[in-house]
């Protein structure tokens, strides 16, 4: 059961989506550390991507499949793609998401 204050449930029902199918949704960040930064998220909660397992194969292939559709939608042939798992690795909202980053040549982790 997600948390009634989860933020990441209430965008995936009333945010302003730039793309959305089948249970997930991408969003802009509100931080952007690129010139396209856009969140993917899933509608059903699940709290972060070590829960993954959570989803049905299916459903987990559809996740995958939406994040590289949301990718050629935004224009991205080339992007980094992140998701932060834990307070340790950098998760700050409790609700699985992926950071989906392009636009410029992005530096770090070469």
């Amino acid at each position: 059961m997600p948390p009634e204050d989860c933020l990441f449930c209430r965008l995936a029902r009333e945010g302003d989506h730039v793309h959305a199918a089948d249970g997930f949704v991408a969003i802009r960040d509100i931080a952007p550390k690129a010139p396209t930064h856009l969140l993917i998220v899933p509608v059903r909660h699940v709290d972060t991507f070590r829960e993954v397992g959570l989803f049905e194969p299916n459903e987990a292939k559809r996740m995958l499949e939406f994040v590289a559709e949301t990718a050629r939608e935004a224009g991205l042939e080339d992007y980094r793609l992140i998701v932060n798992v834990g307070p340790g690795g950098g998760q700050t909202v409790f609700h699985l998401h992926w950071h989906l980053l392009g636009g410029a040549s992005l530096p770090g982790f070469e």
